[in-house]
C-alpha cells in the first residue's frame, strides 16, 4: 500500500510529490502518457525537438524565479534571445530549454516512482483506503491490461474535467459530491499545436523568434522553435503554430491534417509565405489548454475520512507558476490530514538539485 497516490505527472503533481516524497511519505505518481511534464511537452521527430505545449517560462513570482534560476545554473534553461526579437507585448525575459521543455519535467521527476502509461480508470473508497483501477497501455494496442493501486491518499493532479470524470461515480459521498460541483464550475479554452518542419535553406529566414497574435480568428502564436536549440542539430527549420481557442473548438474533434493546414495557411499570409508548404507537420490536440474560468483557490479537498485532494493550474490560475503554487498546497492539505510531518516548502528545489 502506498501513502499516497497521485493521479497526473504535469508541473503540479511534480511538485506536490517531491513535497510529500521528500518529508518521507511513500508516493507514487500515475501518469497517463508516456512522458512526464504534461503541457510543458516536447515531441521527438525528424531527428529533431519541437516544443509543441508551453513555449517558454516567464517568471513573476519569488518561487518561479527561484525555479528558474536553479534550472539556469544546472544548464537546462536559458534566455530566449539570441539576435532577433519576439513581436510579443511586454516582452520581458523568457527561458527555454535547448533540449526541450520537458526537460524541467525531468528535473522535477528525479527521485520519484512513476508509473507511465497509466490511465485511472476508477476509484473505489474502503474504509482504510482508496482502490484505483488502471489501465495499463503496453509496447502494442493489443497488449492493454487492468492493474490495480491501494493508498492512503489521493491526489488528481489533472484538469477538472479529468478529474470529474474519475470522481462523479462517488458522488453518493456527500463531501465528493460538493467537490465535483466545483470542478464543474471548472472551464479551459482547447488549442491545437502544428509542429511543422522546413528546410533549412529556405529564404527569407525570420528576423523574429516569436509572434503573439491578439484577437486573430485563428492564430494565437508562432514560434521559430528551431532557435531555442542553440548549434545546429537537423536539417529542419522546425515552426510550432498555435491555434487561437475559436479555431481550436471547431476543429477539437475532426480532421487535425486539415486544420493543421489551414492554421500554416493563415500564418503564411502574415508572416513568411513558405510557412505553407512543409516537408512534414504533425498536429497535436490539447483539450483543456488554458483555464479560461479557473478556481479562486489553490487546491479541492474534502474531509473524508480518507483524504482526496485536487490541483493543477486551474486553482487559482497563472498557469505554469499558478500549477508550482497548486501542487504545494495540496501538498500542504493532504500532510494535514495524514501525520503533519515538516514538509520542505519553497527549499524543496534545492534537495532535488543535490540528487
Amino acid at each position: 500500500m502506498y501513502d499516497i497516490a497521485i493521479i497526473g505527472a504535469g508541473m503540479a503533481g511534480l511538485v506536490c510529490a517531491q513535497q510529500l516524497h521528500q518529508a518521507g511519505y511513500n508516493v507514487l505518481i500515475l501518469e497517463k502518457s508516456r512522458g512526464l511534464g504534461g503541457r510543458i511537452a516536447t515531441r521527438r521527430l525528424h531527428n529533431t525537438l519541437a516544443d509543441h505545449g508551453t513555449c517558454y517560462l516567464k517568471p513573476k513570482g519569488e518561487l518561479m524565479q527561484q525555479f528558474v534560476q536553479l534550472l539556469c545554473d544546472r544548464h537546462i534553461l536559458q534566455v530566449w534571445t539570441d539576435n532577433s526579437e519576439f513581436r510579443i507585448p511586454n516582452s520581458a525575459f523568457r527561458y527555454v530549454a535547448p533540449a526541450g521543455m520537458n526537460a524541467i519535467a525531468k528535473f522535477l521527476g528525479q527521485g520519484l516512482e512513476v508509473w507511465r502509461s497509466q490511465r485511472v480508470e476508477a476509484i473505489a473508497c474502503h474504509n482504510s483506503y482508496w482502490q484505483l483501477s488502471l489501465e495499463s497501455a503496453g509496447s502494442e494496442a493489443t497488449t492493454n491490461r487492468l492493474s490495480e493501486v491501494i493508498a492512503k491518499a489521493v491526489v488528481l493532479a489533472i484538469p477538472a474535467p479529468q478529474a470529474l470524470a474519475i470522481l462523479e461515480p462517488l458522488t453518493e459521498l456527500s463531501t465528493v459530491s460538493t467537490l465535483c460541483d466545483r470542478l464543474r464550475s471548472v472551464e479551459f479554452n482547447p488549442c491545437l499545436s502544428v509542429m511543422a518542419g522546413y528546410s533549412s535553406q529556405l529564404e527569407p529566414q525570420p528576423d523574429w523568434q516569436a509572434v503573439s497574435f491578439v484577437d486573430n480568428p485563428v492564430l494565437a502564436w508562432v514560434g521559430w522553435d528551431s532557435s531555442k536549440r542553440g548549434e545546429k542539430t537537423s536539417n529542419y527549420e522546425v515552426f510550432v503554430v498555435q491555434s487561437s481557442a475559436d479555431f481550436a473548438r471547431r476543429y477539437l474533434d475532426s480532421d487535425l491534417q486539415a486544420a493543421g493546414y489551414e492554421l500554416l495557411a493563415n500564418a503564411s499570409e502574415c508572416l513568411l509565405p513558405w510557412l505553407a508548404k512543409p516537408e512534414w507537420m504533425q498536429v497535436h490536440r490539447w483539450r483543456y489548454a488554458f483555464p479560461s474560468r479557473p478556481l479562486m483557490q489553490s487546491y479541492l479537498s474534502t474531509e473524508t475520512n480518507l483524504p482526496l485532494v485536487c490541483c493543477g493550474d486551474w486553482c487559482g490560475g497563472n498557469f505554469v507558476e499558478g500549477a508550482m503554487h497548486s501542487g504545494i498546497a495540496a501538498a500542504i492539505e493532504i500532510n494535514r490530514q495524514m501525520e503533519e510531518r515538516s514538509l520542505p516548502g519553497s527549499n524543496f528545489l534545492q534537495a532535488i538539485a543535490l540528487e
